[in-house]
């Protein structure tokens, strides 16, 4: 069974306060969304990072 849907969206304001990695943010109808996970090292890092030794630690990029 096929459906069609037709649409006309008109934005005037959007305001995002947040989107993390597992956000889906949509506009309008969709059949299927598809879940996609991409891991990339786009720091060039060489070794794991440190363990934390608090929970809700922070981590920095700097060393300290």
């Amino acid at each position: 069974m096929n459906f069609y849907v037709n649409q006309s969206i008109i934005i005037h304001n959007l305001r995002v306060g947040s989107i993390t990695t597992s956000s889906v943010f949509q506009i309008g109808s969709t059949g299927t969304i598809k879940a996609l996970s991409k891991f990339s090292n786009t720091g060039a890092f060489t070794e794991p990072a440190r363990p934390l030794k608090a929970r809700g630690q922070i981590i920095s990029s700097t060393n300290s």
